[in-house]
């Protein structure tokens, strides 16, 4: 039994023991897996939903959860997989599986009682760990060694792991840097370079999930080096050096990292994912806020694009590669601006006479720069009265 497992917060939660109860967690039928068991032996923090790996088919799990008021969630029935929700407490509960059939992005999977198959069909050994109700480590493979020392390897051959599931690649990266201090694997890494042109297949949208999660870590900039040497995340020596530069910073910020990948002529047909456009205007606007700041059009920057010119700042600062005094400047410039609104609207240029359109449009854009360029000193009449229809 291990102590930190026994005496972890999520195992003890009476919604976890609740649920575990349910699903014969006593007899050991339901077990703890994955992220959740790995990084309280590893002794960091999870915040992660709980996964939970059961012998119980689907239809068990549901109808064993309705008798004990637990509420259930069909959403990955026909993969084995049905989230359960007991007050706070969230859990994925999958039913012990074997793939059949795996063409990289898809897989057929039979479903069965055999724990070790089940660990067999996972991506990485530090990931194939269990845990018992009572705090009881089951590890089939010998991940938790890997674990413990920081090492992410994948089960058995690389090679056929990533052909079941591509996406693997990118968790490797990501999983180096968050859980293994940005050292690869050299069986995991040359695996991963060997299929970079093979991954094609792969959906935009659940790699950009991957990249913008490995963007958020706080050590980043080896890992994107690696990845950009094999050619699976190709990037300028350029960009390199100014997420460098930032990361020394102390810089942590995912849309900051992207506005230096990818700027703001963010164009998603050269890349190999696709992200949610709340995600690329986020990191559209701190680019531009950064061209700004770089101009020291510190005023402009606050008034055009607010809370993103203060990440703004720190992109600037590792794309020029600022030194301490201009940086810190900077900031308290920033710090102490206070913009007005502009007191022109598209109602007074009406009123002179403009029609709507691109020249009311136009005009509007004029006023506004001389205000700008005014400091913000102009007033509504003074501007108006250099307007003419």
């Amino acid at each position: 039994m291990s102590d930190a497992l026994a005496n972890a917060e999520w195992l003890n939660r009476a919604g976890t023991q609740a649920i575990l109860a349910a699903l014969d967690g006593h007899k050991r039928r339901t077990r703890a897996v994955g992220g959740v068991v790995r990084d309280t032996i590893m002794g960091r923090p999870h915040s992660g939903d709980i996964d939970l790996a059961t012998e119980l088919l689907p239809e068990e799990v549901v109808a064993r959860a309705g008798a004990a008021g637990i509420a259930s969630y069909p959403t990955g029935i026909e993969h084995g997989t049905v989230t359960l929700k007991l007050g706070d407490t969230l859990a994925e509960v999958t039913t012990l599986r074997r793939d059949v059939e795996t063409d990289g992005r898809h897989a057929v999977v039979a479903f069965g009682t055999n724990w070790v198959e089940d660990a067999s069909r996972r991506d990485f050994t530090l990931n194939a760990l269990y845990c018992a109700a009572d705090g009881t480590l089951y590890d089939p493979l010998g991940g938790v060694e890997d674990a413990r020392n920081g090492v992410v390897r994948f089960i058995g051959d690389a090679a056929r792991r990533i052909a079941e599931d591509g996406l693997r690649v990118y968790r490797f990266f990501r999983l180096s840097a968050s859980h293994a201090g940005e050292h690869f694997d050299a069986g995991g890494l040359a695996a991963c370079s060997a299929a970079v042109a093979k991954l094609d297949h792969l959906s935009r949208e659940r790699v950009g999930g991957e990249i913008m999660r490995m963007l958020a870590l706080p050590k980043v900039v080896r890992t994107l080096t690696q990845m950009s040497e094999i050619n699976l995340v190709p990037l300028p020596t350029p960009v390199l050096t100014a997420l460098r530069t930032y990361e020394k910073l102390g810089g942590q910020s995912a849309r900051t990292r992207l506005a230096l990948i990818a700027g703001y002529h963010l164009d998603e047909r050269k890349l190999a994912w696709r992200l949610p456009n709340d995600t690329v205007a986020g990191a559209r606007a701190v680019a531009r806020a950064a061209d700004l700041l770089s101009d020291d059009r510190i005023a402009e920057a606050a008034y055009r694009y607010g809370e993103a010119a203060v990440e703004g700042l720190a992109a600037a600062a590792a794309l020029d590669n600022w030194g301490p005094a201009r940086l810190a400047e900077a900031a308290r410039v920033l710090a102490s601006t206070v913009v007005p609104p502009f007191p022109v609207t598209g109602h007074d240029l009406a009123d002179l006479g403009f029609a709507p359109g691109p020249a009311l449009g136009a005009e509007l854009a004029r006023l506004e720069r001389a205000w700008i360029d005014s400091g913000f000193a102009l007033g509504q009449l003074e501007l108006l009265a250099t307007s003419r229809p």
